[in-house]
């Protein structure tokens, strides 16, 4: 079968590799139907050494079951499924109080820690495939594909990071970034009934979906002029929730001078930084709180799930360039250089 496979920085091949096959009574055997290229995706196209490499790519992916374990109850042949970007079982204690990425029966947390697989493929093995993968009430060309699709991973990490803010109908938020998860954590402001929402961009297209997704207010700036003009739109004070969606330390450190005394910074932008501010003047004084991490989006899938069949929200709207695998490529380095804002897959 074909898969995409990154050697090294800028190196993203689609080369044959062995079929995906089940290994255990627990696996299921996908074939994949619709992924995706990820922002988080671009961290290793800019940065990984060869001798790091290949690794195959892809977290995010809906597919058709082609086979099952002998162990497997809740999917079939045959049925359209989607998968987190976290593998789980569904049972352990963490998966029973909604945090399905520390799930400790998962040899992998993560796509990325299962070397011989990869969504960005024509097929994936599924391991825990009874807790793993949700079946989608629709068939595999309907036109709500891209929506669905990101229950995957970026519209659960935008409602995550929402929901561990905090965020209500009486509280001002901003959010960092006008990446997709960016812009899916408007949409899930919005959709919590936040009363002012600050969109920090400055891609024209993306900033102008992030109004459409409910961003009341967009501003431009960066750095110190971006903190004073977010504090001008909200009397002085800052917003009470920061949903930072990038991942480096200048956005961080923009978080800290935009969130308001008592306020919560939740941040899903993968980290690209282990130390940051949060001693006396950046966190303690102003009784400031961090939340956010890796978005367990299994848990959210049921919930935002109708929504997207009736119509209510359309978050796949953050596709902008539709490919077949041998497009990935090109995708790649079109995100990189910020020429698309999220690449849709057909392989």
């Amino acid at each position: 079968m074909r898969a995409t496979v990154l050697h090294a920085a800028g190196d993203v091949r689609i080369e044959d590799v062995p079929d995906s096959v089940i290994k255990k009574p627990t696996d299921a055997l996908v074939r994949v139907t619709a992924s995706c290229i990820c922002g988080s995706d671009l961290w290793p196209y800019g940065s990984m050494s060869p001798a790091d490499g290949p690794t195959r790519m892809g977290h995010e992916f809906i597919g058709i079951v082609e086979d099952t374990g002998s162990s497997v109850t809740t999917v079939k042949k045959g049925d359209l499924v989607v998968a987190p970007f976290a593998i789980s079982d569904g049972t352990c204690e963490f998966c029973r109080e909604g945090l399905h990425t520390s799930c400790v029966h998962a040899q992998a947390n993560f796509w990325d820690g299962e070397p011989d697989e990869g969504g960005q493929a024509e097929a994936v093995r599924i391991p825990l495939a009874d807790g793993t993968l949700v079946k989608l009430p629709v068939a595999a060309d309907s036109a709500l594909m891209p929506s669905l699709l990101t229950l995957s991973d970026v519209f659960g990490t935008g409602y995550h990071a929402a929901v561990a803010g905090g965020v209500n109908e009486r509280t001002r938020v901003t959010v960092i970034g006008d990446g997709a998860v960016g812009l899916l954590a408007v949409l899930s402001a919005k959709r919590l009934g936040a009363e002012q929402i600050i969109l920090m961009g400055r891609h024209k297209a993306r900033t102008d979906l992030g109004r459409e997704f409910g961003a009341t207010d967009v501003v431009s700036a960066r750095g110190e002029e971006g903190i004073a003009q977010v504090r001008e739109l909200t009397g002085g004070h800052g917003t009470h929730v920061v949903l930072e969606a990038v991942g480096t330390m200048p956005a961080y450190e923009q978080a800290v001078g935009i969130v308001r005394p008592g306020g919560i910074i939740s941040r899903v932008g993968v980290p690209q930084y282990e130390e940051a501010p949060i001693g006396m003047e950046s966190l303690f004084r102003p009784n400031l709180r961090l939340a956010g991490g890796p978005a367990p989006v299994r848990a959210y899938i049921e919930e935002l799930m109708p929504d997207i069949l009736n119509g209510t929200i359309e978050p796949g709207k953050v596709f902008d360039v539709t490919t077949d695998l041998d497009g990935v490529p090109a995708g790649y380095q079109d995100m990189a250089d910020r020429k698309s804002l999220k690449v849709f897959i057909k392989p």
